[in-house]
């Protein structure tokens, strides 16, 4: 149905005259007649309160499928860093409707969390933020240092605090609740990623075993992980023999360039690091759109080196990549890039 049927039809079931709404609007008549007959399109800024007035949301006024509307969502989290209250609660109530009885409750649910921790993640700027501020206020003070591990992800020392059991045993449910053919490997990555940081290796042997047998396994995870358990085990020779034997045996798969990037970065060579994570983007130029990870690294190795120049060169071949590449604008990826840019600008000397 388009937009001025729409208001035809609330405005009917408002029981107002055009007049009248027009006059709730501070329009004229006519202008209401236009939109009803399709003539012209009440602009933009008016349609909050049309919403208002008829006392639905903006979205029902344009009689979105529920395939749109959760696009619909998707995109204005991606836009917008934070979302009004107002918005969040209607979003939330239409997700948690479709996830209970929708018609892809899945879909439903991922884009809920999604909202939940779009919340979460600007709220987590905000504390992080003030954190800080707090924490140089008074150094000796503890009262704000442990919020920068929760909102930042900082390290901390207690074991306690960092080991990652609850989401090994949720990891180990849900490869033992797959029963669906072929099964997946996507629930040993996270797992193997959470036994290894938490250096339960001979655990991680076993998974690894079982993800190696799976038909849909990747054949470059395989020892990538092998080098990930020697490291873990404090075998860095073992492990760097693992490595330099894959980057070899599996010169054709483009994706050991990245993996091997990562392994080089986690044991501080940054200069090897570098290396490959450049020859993975470069690999990528004839399958355009490309992911941004690997620029994302390079930036942050420069900066962890204290080279702010090249750090920020990296960041705008970053931004050049999702303008022209992704076709991004207006994103809050953009504005995020756009700020580093600028932060590390001013370091340079």
């Amino acid at each position: 149905m388009e937009i001025g049927m729409k208001i035809k039809q609330l405005r009917f079931r408002a029981s107002l005259t055009q007049e009248q709404l027009a006059e709730k609007l501070g329009l004229s008549a006519q202008a209401v007649s236009k939109w009803e007959n399709s003539v012209a399109m009440p602009d933009i800024s008016l349609l909050p309160e049309l919403a208002g007035i008829f006392g639905i949301s903006i979205d029902e006024l344009f009689d979105l499928t529920v395939e749109q509307k959760i696009l619909r969502i998707e995109n204005r989290m991606d836009i917008q860093e934070d979302l009004e209250p107002d918005t969040f609660r209607e979003y939330e109530d239409f997700l948690k409707e479709q996830a209970e009885s929708g018609t892809d409750r899945q879909k439903a649910a991922s884009v809920l969390a999604n909202l939940y921790y779009h919340r979460m993640e600007s709220c987590s700027r905000r504390a992080a933020a003030w954190a800080r501020k707090a924490t140089l206020m008074a150094p000796e003070k503890k009262d704000c240092q442990w919020l920068l591990q929760k909102t930042e992800g900082s390290a901390p020392w207690d074991w306690d605090a960092c080991h990652h059991s609850k989401s090994i045993d949720f990891f180990k449910q849900v490869i033992e609740e797959d029963h669906i053919e072929p099964r997946t490997p996507m629930p040993y990555y996270y797992l193997l990623d959470n036994l290894i940081a938490d250096h339960r290796t001979k655990e991680a042997r076993k998974y690894l075993k079982d993800f190696a047998a799976l038909p849909a396994h990747s054949v470059v995870m395989v020892p990538v992980y092998e080098a990930a358990i020697a490291l873990a085990e404090y075998d860095e020779k073992q492990a760097d023999a693992i490595m330099e034997k894959a980057l070899v045996d599996l010169a054709d798969h483009k994706d050991i360039l990245f993996e091997a990037a990562q392994y080089y970065a986690r044991k501080c060579d940054y200069e090897k690091a570098i290396q490959y994570f450049e020859a993975f983007h470069a690999a990528g130029e004839d399958s355009k759109p490309r992911f941004t990870d690997a620029l994302e690294s390079i930036a942050t190795i420069y900066e962890i080196t204290g080279d702010y120049r090249k750090a920020a060169e990296t960041r705008k071949r970053l931004l050049d990549c999702l303008k022209k590449e992704w076709g991004f604008s207006e994103e809050t990826i953009v504005r995020e890039t756009e700020q580093e840019i600028d932060r590390l600008t001013k370091l340079i000397k």
